[in-house]
């Protein structure tokens, strides 16, 4: 007797089949919805309920998917790089799903429009920022013929290949999870954030692409990524590209005391902080016992004191009057460069701007006077940028030549984020990254950690064959 018709429909991010055919690898995919009698999966699973159908020769008809096949030629031959080539290849033998990691400036843009060619489906691309949404518009109307579209930042105009936000495409995906045949998460190391997974999760794409220069995040995210995206495929690091695909650089780390009234002043804040916490015997070194740590520290006095003292000491460590004095003579020293200086937050830099009469950029910045910002700096019009967090990723800088890291947390992603801003290529150009830190205090355990990547093992690279 033939096995029955099994449908496939979309629902506002799920899968849906009215009746399943006698297979257990398929029921393991499917939950009965007890509220309709229907079974349900999330969309993610759209590609493996196909292939097993198919395997197993069971008649279906999918009525779940809105895209088809289209003709997306280049309008213009790329020749990849070698780490291109590899990073391609390793991702069409997994089937046109997982993560590439390559560092800022290795053209992970340039990848995508290759696997976008390839796969010939109607393509979303999501990305963290508008700055960076407009620049992918860019470079994708610039290799194919066709309108690009975009989605978020007030704009919704959706096409064949469209760029949008994590935060718009999250907003979104339950209506259009349907559309796409393949799913370009560009910085993937923020889907596993609970509001964004639901973009992997609530799309049918059986293809899928996650770009970033550093996956690996303190919370074990990373396997979120490989869940929803795919395995880890293939993996460059800065330290095999510099020198002849970016950059050479020298990484230079200055540590700077205390002010005797500096130091009085962080002894006791931190004393303060550090009694509370000992108390409770909270394990900062998880983010379970931050947490706990934070939760506590507002149910009594004493914990909101330790609070204040915990911002405190941070705050003298990360503005200390010797890193200002160290910043101005990098300044000076590299009047002729382009420098970005770095900080951990808005306060900082701003109060930088005010000492130092410069532009500061952060994410309060609005759009049209950070691309006027950008293109001061790209035209030497403006030779430094103060910045926080902004520009850690995405946005193109290619004429940096020195990064000032001011102050920042322990992330290794964040480090090595800031390492990549001043590493694009161009004749003759060595990049500098100097680390300020304030001696003697808890920001230097924090710089231990966030370094602790084969990019600063050897940063000594090999002389530029055009300098």
């Amino acid at each position: 007797m033939p096995s029955p018709l099994t449908e496939l429909h979309y629902d506002s991010g799920t899968l849906v089949a009215p009746t399943l055919p006698d297979d257990a690898r398929l029921h393991a995919l499917f939950q009965k919805d007890g509220r309709t009698g229907v079974f349900r999966a999330p969309a993610r699973h759209y590609r493996d309920v196909v292939l097993r159908l198919r395997e197993c020769g069971l008649p279906y008809e999918d009525r779940a998917k809105r895209f088809e096949p289209v003709e997306l030629p280049l309008t213009v031959p790329i020749e990849p790089f070698p780490h291109q080539r590899a990073a391609l290849d390793a991702w069409t033998r997994a089937g046109g799903r997982g993560l590439v990691e390559l560092p800022t400036g290795a053209g992970k843009t340039l990848l995508a429009v290759l696997a976008i060619a390839w796969v010939k489906r109607p393509t979303l691309v999501v990305v963290p920022t508008l700055d960076l949404m407009a620049q992918w518009q860019g470079v994708l109307a610039k290799h194919f013929s066709g309108p690009v579209g975009m989605v978020g930042g007030g704009v919704n105009d959706r096409q064949t290949l469209t760029v949008t936000t994590y935060d718009s495409a999250a907003m979104q995906m339950e209506f259009t999870g349907n559309r796409f045949g393949l799913l370009i998460c560009d910085e993937c190391h923020h889907l596993p954030a609970p509001s964004y997974r639901f973009i992997a999760e609530g799309t049918l794409a059986p293809y899928r692409l996650g770009l970033t220069a550093t996956l690996e995040r303190a919370d074990g995210g990373e396997r979120v990524c490989e869940e929803l995206l795919g395995p880890l495929v293939h993996r460059t690091g800065i330290d095999e590209l510099q020198g002849q695909y970016l950059a050479p650089y020298e990484v230079r780390r200055i540590e700077v005391p205390l002010t005797p009234d500096e130091k009085t002043r962080y002894d006791e804040a931190r004393g303060r902080y550090l009694t509370f916490v000992r108390r409770l015997g909270v394990p900062l070194a998880s983010p379970e016992g931050w947490a706990r740590f934070l939760a506590q520290s507002q149910r009594s006095d004493e914990g909101r004191a330790a609070y204040r003292g915990y911002r405190e000491q941070r705050r003298i460590a990360l503005t200390s009057s010797g890193k200002l004095d160290a910043l101005w003579k990098i300044l000076l020293e590299h009047r002729e460069d382009r420098v970005i200086v770095f900080t951990d937050d808005n306060e900082t830099v701003y109060t930088l701007a005010r000492k130092l009469l410069l532009p500061a950029l952060t994410h309060h910045t609005p759009l049209p006077e950070r691309k006027a910002l950008l293109a001061a700096f790209s035209s030497a019009e403006l030779p430094v940028l103060l910045t926080s967090r902004v520009l850690n990723e995405g946005v193109d800088v290619p004429d940096a030549r020195v990064g000032v890291v001011l102050s920042g947390s322990g992330s290794v992603r964040e480090h090595v984020q800031r390492l990549g801003r001043i590493l694009r290529k161009r004749p003759g150009k060595r990049a500098l990254l100097y680390e300020v830190c304030s001696a003697q205090t808890a920001e230097s355990g924090i710089s231990e950690r966030r370094r602790q990547h084969r990019a600063y093992q050897e940063p000594e690279g090999p002389p530029d064959a055009d300098a």
